[in-house]
């Protein structure tokens, strides 16, 4: 038995312990925000928060999340009120898809937990996410709005 919380709440798993920590979100936890993708840690669909660090679900092994605070999409917002990447990404109208957009979301909620205020270059560099639909320039434009958002104050859940 493998005991580990996701957003706020502890959950446990009694199955194979080498099974994809995003299979068990999806189909045990039935919190299908966090995406497949790709299957091997290239896309980052699959990203979630453990313990604070983007990490590709789709590679971790569920043993690895022991003991682990997870936050997926459906955690990522507080009491209601919408994470400042969420709000920037509706009002930047990012998705075109939508496929990868919970991914890019952790992705970049982490970024901005770790550099609060990045350049261009920073968004570039700390991005690895892919976007089939190439709203690169919508999610750069979405994590400076973010950044200005978080610094008045906004909801900072990671």
């Amino acid at each position: 038995m493998i005991t580990f919380t996701v957003n706020s709440e502890q959950v446990s798993f009694d199955g194979d312990d080498d099974t994809p920590l995003l299979w068990v979100l999806r189909d045990h936890l039935q919190l299908t925000g966090t995406k497949f993708g790709c299957g091997i840690g290239q896309c980052g669909a699959c990203t979630v928060h453990v313990d604070g660090q983007a990490q590709r679900s789709c590679l971790m092994p569920v043993t690895s999340a022991k003991g682990a605070e997870i936050t997926t999409i459906e955690g990522l917002a507080a009491d209601g009120v919408l994470h400042p990447v969420q709000q920037a990404w509706l009002e930047h109208d990012v998705p075109q898809c939508g496929y990868c957009q919970a991914g890019q979301l952790m992705a970049a909620a982490e970024l901005l937990k770790r550099n609060p205020d990045p350049s261009d270059e920073d968004i570039d560099n700390g991005m690895s996410n892919l976007c089939r639909c190439g709203t690169y320039v919508r999610i750069r434009k979405a994590i400076h709005t973010a950044a200005k958002l978080q610094a008045k104050g906004g909801n900072d859940v990671s």
